[in-house]
This record gives structure tokens, sequence and C-alpha cells, in this order.
């Protein structure tokens, strides 16, 4: 299963804090567009069916079926640079 950082459970959590989003709002990650390796990263009010749900103290992950697949063995980490833009990564899971 996906496991998350401390970095990106703290990104995740101020990303989805705001007090007029759902309380189960998190984090949905999908495949690209037309079949691209790319994945997608968007705010989501909640879960879509068959999502796999990853949760971290209140951060939220929601992994679209395939998605979950391929990030099975993989970490998810989450930095905010200097300008304010959040860069996310994924790296292999250490064991």
């Amino acid at each position: 299963m996906l496991t998350l950082t401390s970095g990106a459970v703290q990104v995740i959590r101020t990303v989805t804090a705001d007090p007029e989003l759902p309380p189960e709002t998190g984090i949905r990650i999908e495949s690209g567009v037309d079949g691209s390796d790319a994945l997608r990263l968007s705010v989501a009010s909640a879960p879509e069916e068959g999502d796999q749900i990853v949760e971290e103290e209140g951060a939220r992950v929601y992994l679209e079926p395939v998605v979950a697949r391929l990030l099975d063995d993989k970490t998810l980490d989450a930095q905010v640079d200097a300008q304010g833009e959040v860069a996310f990564t994924l790296a292999q899971a250490t064991a």
C-alpha cells in the first residue's frame, strides 16, 4: 500500500484544511489522460467508487484502482518551495 511521508501528510492536511471543504476532502491520484504514464493529482471532496483510501494523521489520499496497484510499493512525499509551490514526488518504499 502507498505510504506517506510526514512532509506529504503536512502538505495534504494544509491543502485540504479549508473550512468550506467537506471533512472527508483529500487528494485523489488517477491515471493520466489518454493512457499517458503521467498521473493526475487533484483535491477531491470524497473518494470515487472503487478508490483505495490511504489515511494517515488526518491526511487522505484517494487512489484510482489502477493507480493503487501501480503505487502499491511506493512512498508519496511533498515539499513546498520558497514561492509556495507544492511538489509531490514518488519514491520506492524502503523496507
